[in-house]
């Protein structure tokens, strides 16, 4: 499909002079105005699908504002860019390729294709691995080279293979293996791969090297420091050829002549995005740690939220109602940070996830046509776990002159708390987006006591915390920063901005070139590093 038939300017057109006209009128009225106006608002202003609940009734929205933001969908041809998403297009312009990573989580029925060719054949054999090499590990039967089985996992890699794993373990630690350690390396700071080794056992250890190039410098700097280990701990002349290490990468001949067994070596497509890996063998940690029945569960969550993603109408369609209500916040109330807070501790890694699906896919200021945007683009991401996040930041939400839209996320039900607990959580979440609304404005007091509120708010609630429900949470937001790229009209599957930091960081590395190619400010920090290093 040619580059530019997605190529449409949202800001010339019709919908987006309706927003901004809407957005002017709007600028002076409360939402707790819309509330008395809307006896129905919170049953009309939220969506509810198989276990989840989006109340985005305290958002500065109208039904017009609504109605003016299905426009703006149509008219950037999101129907006919979601058709080419799940076609299997090459809808990631920039590098000619497909980003069909729905199709990880697919069954043969959805015949997902990439660039014409059916592509579930080579997905189930990738699982089908993932499922042998996990049960084995479980059940105690993957042995090291002493004969011993696997009490530790080491999963080393870096971004996308690093952080969806590592965050869907910690989510769903309520399902962990009674005695498999899971233990995530991403950091170039040595400090954390030799203080993680010092603590583990080799003989009982397994290292999982995830990198989609296998050439990620961070990934083999601290493969390389933990084949080092294993070679001294266990005597092995090359123990990245032994059953203690198995690579995850598209690049099988890369890990081959690294010395990984071809069959310890798992593969995932090129079109599967790094930030968007964690439902292909990449999840192999994640297998391990809650069994591969819940880890099929969770693809099952997120293969539902795909479906509702691309049937339901916008009215009803969460993904869709989420992106809107962002655009309709960042564009046209100039609102360009957003606060993520998951009231579950299980969900700390949450906020820093979406900072890389959502900054990394749609921190673009380039068009799908190569043009300059004279408009912005994705919102700066940020967050974290309340409780916590209320004796932190919200000071400045409450009180602060920067206008920050808040997610709130909760779970209805948790076996893992108590009632008392689970009662206190829930209540604080609910109490602190009324407070952002309403604010406190009583003539009598102080003025340093007073909160301005009318801040908006989106919560959503889900019934419980389970691998179904996190794979559908984890794909509602996929699908919402598809949609908002959709509609800016921007690639989200490029990430060409964090090429340029890698190569002056290899430049600057390498000891046969000169200082000379880098700045005189990062010549004189050099300089100065390499003068004040103790001999």
């Amino acid at each position: 499909m040619a580059n530019n038939h997605f190529d449409v300017n949202p800001t010339t057109l019709p919908a987006w002079q309706e927003l901004t006209k809407h957005a002017s009128l709007l600028k002076e009225k409360r939402i707790e105005t819309l509330f008395a106006e809307n006896k129905l608002r919170n049953s009309n202003f939220s969506i509810k699908h198989k276990g989840f609940l989006l109340d985005y009734s305290k958002n500065l929205v109208t039904e017009e504002v609504l109605l003016s933001l299905f426009s703006l969908a149509d008219q950037a041809l999101l129907k006919d860019h979601t058709a080419a998403f799940f076609a299997g297009e090459k809808i990631n312009t920039s590098e000619k390729k497909s980003a069909v990573h729905m199709a990880l989580r697919g069954h043969k029925k959805d015949n997902y294709r990439s660039e014409g060719e059916l592509i579930y054949g080579q997905i189930a054999y990738s699982l089908s691995k993932v499922k042998d090499i996990s049960s084995k590990v479980r059940n105690g039967t993957w042995l090291g080279s002493t004969g011993r089985a696997i009490t530790d996992v080491i999963h080393i890699g870096v971004g996308g293979s690093d952080l969806g794993p590592r965050m869907a373990c910690q989510a769903l630690r309520a399902h962990a293996h009674e005695s498999i350690n899971i233990h995530f390396i991403s950091n170039a700071d040595g400090s954390e791969i030799l203080a993680t080794i010092k603590t583990l056992d080799p003989e009982t250890t397994l290292v999982i090297i995830a990198s989609k190039s296998f050439s990620t410098l961070e990934t083999m700097l601290n493969a390389d420091t933990t084949m080092r280990w294993l070679q001294k701990s266990l005597g092995l002349k090359n123990p990245q050829s032994s059953t203690h290490v198995i690579a995850v990468t598209a690049n099988k001949q890369k890990a081959a002549s690294y010395g990984i067994d071809p069959s310890r070596t798992l593969e995932f497509e090129e079109w599967v995005g790094g930030r968007f890996s964690l439902w292909s063998s990449v999840g192999l940690s994640v297998s391990i740690y809650i069994g591969h029945d819940n880890f099929t569960h969770m693809l099952d969550g997120a293969r539902e939220m795909d479906i509702h993603f691309n049937t339901a109408p916008y009215e009803h369609n969460l993904p869709v109602m989420l992106a809107l209500i962002s655009i309709w916040n960042n564009n046209f109330l100039n609102a360009h940070t957003c606060a993520v807070i998951p009231y579950c501790e299980r969900l700390s890694l949450f906020p820093a996830y979406l900072q890389q699906l959502e900054m990394e896919s749609n921190g673009k200021s380039v068009s799908l046509n190569n043009e300059s945007l004279e408009y912005a683009t994705s919102p700066i991401i940020w967050g974290k776990t309340g409780s916590d996040a209320q004796h932190a930041f919200f000071q400045l939400l409450h009180q602060g002159s920067h206008f920050v839209p808040v997610n709130f996320i909760g779970f209805i039900n948790d076996k893992t708390s108590n009632k008392k607990h689970h009662d206190f959580l829930l209540g604080n979440l609910i109490a602190q987006s009324s407070a952002l609304m309403i604010g406190r404005s009583n003539e009598e007091l102080p003025m340093y006591q007073k909160q301005p509120g009318n801040n908006p708010s989106n919560t959503l609630l889900i019934d419980e915390l389970t691998p179904s429900s996190f794979g559908a949470l984890i794909a509602l937001y996929e699908h919402k920063t598809f949609i908002q790229g959709s509609i800016w009209n921007i690639n989200s599957f490029d990430q060409w901005g964090v090429e340029l930091g890698k190569k002056m960081t290899e430049n600057l590395l390498d000891t046969n070139k000169s200082l000379e190619f880098i700045d005189t400010s990062a010549q004189y920090l050099s300089l100065y590093i390499k003068e004040h290093t103790s001999s």
